[in-house]
């Protein structure tokens, strides 16, 4: 008897500028999932090492500029895949409204902060982890939210704390946000999928 391979129903893009440690996690997190499906990982930096690390999962990879970005190419690009969501995962550029307006309520970011705090222009890694320190709050987190027209303003969707000891440094912050978001990111991201 044939084997008949179901097609996933929903599938993912994920962008990403960096290492891509969150995305790593969510494509390994879908992996066993015949669900859901990354498409592909979006990138604006050539060297960027996210890049290696999808291939090496055999999930397809798309390098862009900035000028791709705001010309039309990288929408072009997404509608031909048409994922059910965009995922950015350490994306650093500005996503253009004409993207958000293709795909509204649909691209999910997380922040490594409670927000409304520590968001904004300019408010991304160790800023964020500095502000937070500087300003000896007891505890910090994870913000998963749509994304909108302005930095880190969409609606929430998630966040998940955790509590700050006296003598936390930058690394040992990083450290708990990063496990934050390793646990939480891609659970939250199959519950925006089974409600969409």
């Amino acid at each position: 008897m044939k084997k008949t391979f179901k097609k996933p129903t929903k599938t993912l893009v994920i962008f990403a500028s960096g290492n891509g440690s969150n995305a790593l996690n969510i494509i390994q997190y879908f992996k066993t999932n015949s669900r859901v499906e990354v498409k592909a990982v979006f990138c604006n930096n050539p060297n960027a090492k996210v890049l290696d690390k999808a291939k090496k999962e055999k999930v397809d990879t798309f390098v862009f500029d900035k000028t791709k970005l705001y010309n039309g190419d990288v929408l072009n690009k997404l509608e031909d895949l048409s994922p059910d969501l965009i995922i950015l995962a350490g994306f650093l550029l500005k996503i253009p409204e004409s993207i958000i307006k293709a795909y509204d309520r649909k691209i999910i970011n997380v922040h490594p902060s409670l927000l409304p705090k520590y968001g904004g222009k300019g408010m991304y890694g160790d800023h964020v982890h500095r502000a937070v320190l500087q300003n000896r709050e007891s505890e910090s987190g994870i913000s998963i939210h749509y994304v909108n027209a302005i930095y880190d303003d969409g609606q929430i969707i998630a966040q998940f704390k955790t509590p700050l000891e006296v003598n936390d440094d930058i690394n040992a912050l990083k450290a708990k946000i990063k496990a934050l978001e390793q646990q939480h990111f891609p659970e939250t991201i199959a519950k925006v999928l089974d409600h969409g």
